[in-house]
């Protein structure tokens, strides 16, 4: 019995080591460095570039109006999203973000920005911008325009509840009362006899 104790102890440190072997080339596999040359490729690259037409997880736009703002070349005349409550907060809290620094939280274009001595943008109130499609501000924020530098950091869906939002904000200082649904017109018309605000 004492005999096969350390033969034991011999077989079981030669399988040890054996299994510990079996993973010594896949542990330690040939590969290249990030932009290291390589003498494989004709061009001497170790780096390829994808397979042309090849589009990565997640950013297949087939959406042309949802992407750009624009669909067979032209600005899109309303938002191609559902326009919704949560989809106008978003837009709001978005708005108030990025874009209120310059044209100010009303969209008047007299944000903190401009207060300290940068150029002014043009007022969303403007007749010019009233009239613009909603692809005109989504291809602005994309792209940017002329002081106005890119916002395409911010995600489609966000850009597209800003410019949702926008067009609350250019209503909201040129509504009428037909705006108004016709069940509350009465109560509005009746505090705008008084001189408050609904």
């Amino acid at each position: 019995m004492k005999r096969l104790a350390p033969i034991r102890w011999l077989v079981l440190v030669t399988l040890a080591m054996a299994v510990a072997g079996c993973h010594r080339d896949m542990r330690d596999q040939p590969r290249y460095e990030a932009l290291e040359a390589s003498d494989f490729f004709a061009d001497g690259k170790s780096a390829r570039l994808p397979v042309v037409g090849t589009v990565a997880r997640g950013q297949l736009q087939e959406d042309e109006a949802f992407y750009s703002g624009r669909s067979q070349g032209k600005l899109v005349a309303d938002v191609p999203v559902e326009i919704t409550r949560e989809l106008l907060l978003r837009g709001q809290d978005r708005f108030n973000i990025f874009c209120s620094p310059c044209h100010a939280r009303t969209g008047m274009g007299n944000g903190m920005i401009v207060e300290r001595g940068f150029r002014k943008p043009p007022s969303y109130h403007s007749e010019r911008l009233r009239s613009a499609p909603a692809g005109h501000f989504f291809d602005v924020m994309t792209h940017g325009f002329g002081a106005m530098p890119s916002y395409a950091r911010i995600e489609p869906q966000d850009r597209w509840a800003i410019v949702a939002y926008i067009r609350v904000l250019q209503l909201s200082q040129n509504a009428t009362l037909e705006d108004v649904p016709e069940n509350e017109r009465g109560k509005v018309a009746a505090q705008a006899a008084e001189g408050t605000q609904p």
